[in-house]
C-alpha cells in the first residue's frame, strides 16, 4: 500500500473522529447529553426570568431570590383554608418533597393568595401538618400584589392581571424553575400523571 492511500486514510479517519466529535458536542448542548433527551423546554418569551422579589417564610424569615439562586426549585399558589384544590395540591407536593427533600440543590416556594388571613403563625402551622422543613420548603407571603404579580409575570401560572384588593388567583399549576431563574415547566398539581412527570423532571433538570 502506497504512503498517499494510507495518508488519505488516516488523513479520513481522524476526519470522521473530529465530525463525531463536534457531532456530540453539538447533540450535548442542545439536548443535555450526548445520546439522551432533550433538555426541558425554556417557557415565557426570549429572555423571560422570573425576576426579584422578596417575601417572609413560615419562620418569619426574609426569603428573596437570591436564596434560590443556582437552585432547581417548585412554586405554587395556596391558601390554607382552601377546601377545593389546595388539599389534593400539597398532598400531591409532598410526594414531590419525600423524593428530593435531602438535596441541597432543591427548594419548594409555597405562596399564599391569601396574605390577610395566612400570616406568618398560621402559615407556620400549616407547613407542620405538611411535613415541610423550613430549610427547604417555604410557605411565603407578602403584598397581595407582590404575591399575584410574581404567580402571572414571572411563574406564569395566571393569565390574568391585578385588579386591586377583590382579585383573587385560584390556580392548581405548579411551576419549576431552575437555577437561572427561568420557568421550564409547568404541571397541573391536582393530576398524578402531571405530579410524575414533575418528579422525573426535576431529577433531568438537577443534572444539566
Amino acid at each position: 500500500m502506497s504512503k498517499k492511500i494510507v495518508f488519505y486514510i488516516v488523513f479520513f479517519a481522524l476526519l470522521g473522529i473530529v465530525f463525531l466529535g463536534y457531532s456530540g458536542y453539538v447533540i450535548k448542548s442542545e439536548q443535555g447529553s450526548f445520546f439522551g433527551k432533550e433538555k426541558l423546554p425554556v417557557l415565557g418569551t426570549n429572555g423571560h426570568y422570573i425576576g426579584g422579589f422578596s417575601f417572609v417564610n413560615q419562620e418569619g424569615r426574609t426569603i428573596t431570590n437570591n436564596d434560590v439562586k443556582g437552585k432547581v426549585y417548585v412554586a405554587e399558589y395556596f391558601f390554607t383554608t382552601c377546601t377545593g384544590i389546595c388539599p389534593k395540591m400539597n398532598a400531591n407536593m409532598q410526594k414531590v418533597y419525600a423524593v428530593y427533600k435531602n438535596e441541597p440543590d432543591f427548594r419548594i416556594l409555597s405562596h399564599t393568595v391569601d396574605p390577610e388571613n395566612d400570616s406568618v403563625p398560621v402559615l407556620k402551622a400549616y407547613a407542620e401538618l405538611h411535613g415541610a422543613d423550613p430549610k427547604n420548603w417555604w410557605f411565603l407571603t407578602g403584598t397581595k400584589k407582590e404575591l399575584y404579580n410574581l404567580a402571572r409575570q414571572g411563574y406564569l401560572v395566571d393569565d390574568g392581571t391585578y385588579t386591586g384588593e377583590d382579585d383573587f388567583v385560584h390556580t392548581q399549576w405548579f411551576a419549576l424553575v431552575d437555577g437561572e431563574g427561568r420557568v421550564r415547566g409547568l404541571y397541573e398539581g391536582t393530576k398524578k400523571p402531571d405530579v410524575d412527570k414533575l418528579i422525573a423532571d426535576i431529577a433531568r433538570l438537577l443534572k444539566e
